[in-house]
């Protein structure tokens, strides 16, 4: 997307078409990494290639690793079973499992890495990350408590035993587990307290974990035990993206049409496909949704939220306030520049002030996307029942999802830009 911003012209019928998603970020990112850690050749296949998966795999060539790209949905990487000290800082933009991840692996390699990235990561917490590895002797340091974070890893831990707050992010927990497979005893990781982000995303860093060779047991709800196996090359499927998934879902159900993504819901094992429910009760979605375990989901259905017949408050998801932006006020300033009063912020809730009659309106609005792309693919589906919606820097939805403008387009959606 080379221009600064789209207008989305309502299409005035069903969206009906089919449309495969990319494949998922999440699993897409753990995979690359297992196999960059794992000693021979890997093939994922399936795979998305975007902003935050291309920072991955950089960071892992400047490592050491071998990192080709056959065709379009498809990685080979080759390691060694060690990452190796870059030449300079690694830059990682605003992808969030690709810094909260490597920084944990990274300080069980050897030499000195310097995890940075762009002004949004520089905002974005990792401290109790850092903290978790202090207690376990790795010299690391984040002054900010935001990236860059600095490791002067030595090759192996101080103790065998981690108690880590994964209240603001579940990445911490899959970053320590992933990284532990490399150690040279069991380890054992513990929550401090039972809160912790979107537990699901715990499940599928196990199931990619168990995939290249690890041994993972759970002695307790709130601990892991993770054997030092290593990791061994292995041929990888990636599942497509549940989070992209969302718009086409949320898509059809507004325009009244049926899109085909080629998965059924009950077949992605990602958390955010715990919103088609929710999504398929439009236009009677629930008076309260919870947010916690599908928490990528959320923009989408609280853009929907607008059309619904009754009101909807989101609970659960003060954890938005630290993703790619503050994603509860971009979603408020979004819908309150549709329509003053449209969204109210209560605490870390969400309330939509619901209104079936927004559909067919000219309701002028230009959405800051905070160059977050899932704001961005979000209130683009508000554009596709009200007129003159317009969605500045459509091009951030390059971090997880490149094709979204073109799908929608395939649909029959007529975009304008410029």
């Amino acid at each position: 997307m080379k221009t600064d911003r789209v207008t989305i012209l309502p299409p005035g019928r069903p969206l009906c078409g089919r449309v495969n998603p990319p494949g998922s970020k999440s699993i897409t990112n753990r995979a690359l990494l297992l196999a960059g850690l794992a000693r021979g050749t890997s093939r994922l296949t399936g795979a998305l290639k975007s902003d935050d998966t291309r920072y991955m795999a950089e960071a892992l060539r400047a490592m050491g690793v071998t990192v080709e790209e056959p065709d379009a949905t498809t990685f080979v990487v080759t390691g060694t079973g060690e990452l190796k000290p870059p030449a300079a800082p690694l830059f990682l933009g605003n992808a969030g499992t690709a810094t909260r991840f490597l920084t944990a692996a990274l300080a069980l390699s050897r030499g000195r890495y310097v995890v940075d990235g762009d002004e949004h990561m520089r905002k974005r917490p990792i401290k109790p990350l850092v903290e978790a590895l202090k207690s376990l002797g790795v010299a690391i340091e984040a002054p900010s408590g935001c990236p860059p974070v600095t490791i002067d890893a030595t090759g192996s831990f101080a103790t065998n035993k981690v108690v880590i707050d994964a209240g603001l992010s579940s990445q911490y927990v899959s970053a320590l587990q992933m990284a532990a497979a490399c150690g040279s005893e069991p380890f054992e990781i513990e929550l401090a307290g039972a809160d912790i982000g979107a537990r699901g995303y715990i499940d599928l860093t196990l199931a990619a974990m168990r995939a290249f060779g690890a041994s993972v047991s759970q002695p307790t709800p709130s601990s892991w035990r993770i054997e030092p196996t290593g990791y061994v090359a292995t041929d990888f499927h990636v599942e497509p993206d549940a989070s992209a998934a969302t718009y086409l879902w949320a898509a059809a159900v507004l325009t009244g049409g049926s899109v085909d993504i080629g998965t059924a819901a009950e077949d992605f094992t990602q958390p955010d496909a715990r919103a088609h429910d929710v999504i398929a009760a439009f236009p009677r979605m629930p008076a309260v949704v919870d947010g916690s375990q599908m928490q990528d989901a959320i923009p989408t259905i609280a853009v929907l939220a607008a059309f619904n017949q009754t009101p909807v408050r989101f609970v659960g998801i003060a954890n938005l306030r630290v993703k790619e932006c503050d994603r509860i006020r971009a979603l408020s300033t979004g819908l309150n520049s549709i329509r003053e009063g449209l969204a109210v912020e209560e605490g870390d809730d969400l309330i939509v002030h619901s209104d079936p009659a927004l559909a067919d309106q000219s309701l002028p609005a230009e959405i800051d996307t905070f160059a977050d792309h899932r704001i961005a693919m979000s209130f683009a589906l508000a554009g596709l029942k009200i007129r003159d919606i317009t969605i500045l820097d459509p091009g951030c939805v390059a971090k997880t999802y490149p094709g979204y403008w073109d799908a929608l387009a395939s649909l029959g959606v007529e975009l304008k830009h410029g």
